[in-house]
């Protein structure tokens, strides 16, 4: 899977070559021997070698003397997954001697992407079909003709009902406790919020699964953006969102903040436990040994984020502006002016990431180094994966309680512990739960007035938008800090601070303004997100989740597995809360 047959046919007589590869998307990275070919006995009778190569990504091929470490030749070829290739390397003959080196497709590669495409045009059909249906039910004509076919069996539910048969309340052990259990009690609950998260969560199970083994659904080496570097910090914006929405109704309820902070401390301590204890990567190497236990994970960076922002927000919550208050002066500010302390509180918090990140000094390894370290920079600093982030880590948690496997080894095949979900990425993670907090406020502050929300997320999205582009250069390598997930840079918050504003400029409207989705299937995973997430870790090696396939090599069968097991997490959500039961801490 992901590989190609490229058989590298050697026609020089008295010239052995090395073979050298590098990935297109390898930034500035030492090239890696891939295979040695023998020269060539007599002419026509060229030396072959064989060897697999990428098909994931574009190959760059260098080809050397031996001996004389001389260059015959270099060429870019994007290779396709299952084809079969020839690497012709001879003497040319035009007027000039030279060697020439061409590619020859013997065998067609499969399209790898096509599994997706059904699934997606799949997806798509089904869409069409339930709007469809729910135009049809809109129409009286339709109703009428429903309602005739149901009242023509209304005798046989009347037998049925002679019988007698419990509430539905009764059924489920009584509506009112079970309410209490759960969100659907909270006032006034906008469901695009929890429709945003359950669209994070749902893709963050998909790609935990796998993602069929696309290399778009897995996180990237370095910098750069896919699919599966989306979903976490959506994730953490909504949860600041949550955080400013509920702690405003629970102490317009009456709740003293000594209790709610109380409450704070235990949500964040269980969250952290249930990161270190429960969904640890290291259950795989046996039992849990304090030796080698992983510190930093996602729940911990929750439990942590949570945490700040939350005590932060309690410190200095103040009572949300009535109606009237959008008629006093510098109205249109005030979901930032009555934040001010919280603002500077942040800002400070962002200079500390930014004086670490430019100015720690890391021993072996230039000052503001952002790189991967490994073969990455020329192969010059090889342990320096992370820069000040990893050296933290290291110093503090140790590098055997740190992430075993960065991203990083894929591409860059660095040696040395990095973990993403580390100490200096965590400052950062809280500046992006607090945006998701100045959506929250936003949402609350300009309650029933629609445009004025809608204005404020517009301009949210361009103005981190437009930082993000000063960041970066509008590239993935070139800027002066990269997005990166691994590092948590800041451009990486803006971005995804930026897309999450405009993600909710979408549904607000569509799914609390007009009505027009009611969030379906997302909004159910979204309502109970932590039973989601834990759940779907535990299981995940168990089977619905998971079952031997019949070809491991093929991204169809990957594929077809990875989108059942999230599909039924989707159902197991739905049921649940149909059931109205809910896990909270």
């Amino acid at each position: 899977m992901d590989q190609a047959l490229l058989l590298i046919h050697n026609e020089l007589l008295r010239t052995n070559l090395t073979v050298y590869w590098n990935s297109e998307r390898c930034y500035h990275c030492l090239f890696q021997v891939l295979v040695n070919v023998s020269q060539s006995r007599r002419a026509g009778e060229p030396s072959i070698a064989a060897v697999g190569v990428s098909a994931q990504h574009g190959s760059i091929l260098q080809l050397k003397a031996t001996e004389e470490e001389k260059e015959v030749c270099r060429l870019e070829y994007k290779f396709g997954e299952f084809g079969n290739y020839s690497l012709l390397v001879k003497h040319v003959q035009d007027g000039v001697d030279r060697i020439a080196c061409d590619v020859v497709v013997n065998e067609d590669p499969v399209d790898s992407n096509l599994p997706v495409t059904v699934a997606f045009l799949i997806g798509l059909a089904l869409v069409i079909a339930v709007c469809f249906l729910r135009f049809l039910l809109s129409l009286d004509d339709f109703n009428n003709w429903i309602s005739k076919a149901i009242n023509s069996r209304e005798t046989d539910r009347l037998i049925n009902s002679e019988l007698g048969s419990p509430s539905r309340a009764d059924a489920l052990g009584g509506d009112s406790q079970l309410e209490a259990w759960g969100p659907a009690a909270a006032p006034q609950r906008l469901r695009c919020v929890d429709t945003f998260r359950g669209i994070a969560l749902i893709i963050m199970v998909f790609v935990n699964y796998g993602g069929g083994k696309y290399w778009y659904f897995k996180h990237s080496s370095w910098n750069g953006l896919t699919v599966a570097d989306l979903v976490f910090p959506w994730f953490v914006f909504i949860m600041g969102s949550s955080i400013f929405l509920s702690m405003t109704s629970t102490l317009q309820r009456g709740c003293s903040k000594f209790r709610l902070l109380g409450k704070i401390a235990w949500r964040s301590f269980l969250l952290i436990s249930l990161g270190i204890v429960v969904v640890n990567p290291n259950y795989c190497l046996g039992p849990l040994s304090w030796d080698k236990l992983r510190i930093p994970g996602v729940l911990q960076r929750l439990g942590v984020t949570y945490f700040v922002v939350a005590v932060l927000e309690l410190l200095f919550a103040k009572p949300v502006p009535g109606s009237g208050a959008s008629e006093r002066r510098c109205s249109s500010l005030r979901d930032i002016l009555s934040s001010w302390p919280q603002w500077l509180f942040i800002l400070l918090l962002e200079s500390i990431w930014l004086g670490l990140t430019f100015f720690l000094p890391v021993p072996g390894c230039p000052t503001g180094y952002l790189g991967p370290g490994g073969i990455g920079d020329l192969g010059r600093y090889p342990n320096c994966t992370g820069g000040a982030a990893g050296y933290i880590d290291r110093l503090l948690l140790g590098e055997d309680h740190l992430y075993q496997h960065p991203s990083s080894a894929v591409l860059y095949h660095t040696e040395v512990a990095y973990d993403p979900e580390g100490i200096l990425g965590t400052i950062n993670s809280i500046v992006m739960a607090f945006l998701g907090v100045q959506a929250g406020r936003i949402l609350l502050y300009y309650k029933d007035q629609t445009k004025a929300i809608l204005l404020r997320f517009t301009a949210w999205s361009c103005f981190l938008g437009l930082i993000s582009v000063a960041l970066t250069k509008v590239s993935e390598n070139e800027g002066s800090i990269p997005i990166n997930k691994n590092l948590w840079s800041i451009s990486y918050v803006t971005t995804l601070s930026s897309f999450a504003f405009f993600i909710l400029l979408v549904l607000y409207p569509t799914v609390d303004v007009k009505g027009l989705w009611t969030g379906t299937p997302f909004f159910y995973p979204g309502m109970n997100s932590l039973l989601v997430y834990v759940g779907h870790e535990v299981f995940e090696s168990y089977f619905p989740f998971q079952w031997k396939l019949g070809d491991d090599q093929s991204h169809r069968e990957h594929l077809t597995q990875n989108i059942v097991a999230t599909a039924l997490w989707v159902l197991i959500a739905y049921i649940l809360y149909k059931k109205k039961i809910f896990w909270k801490i």
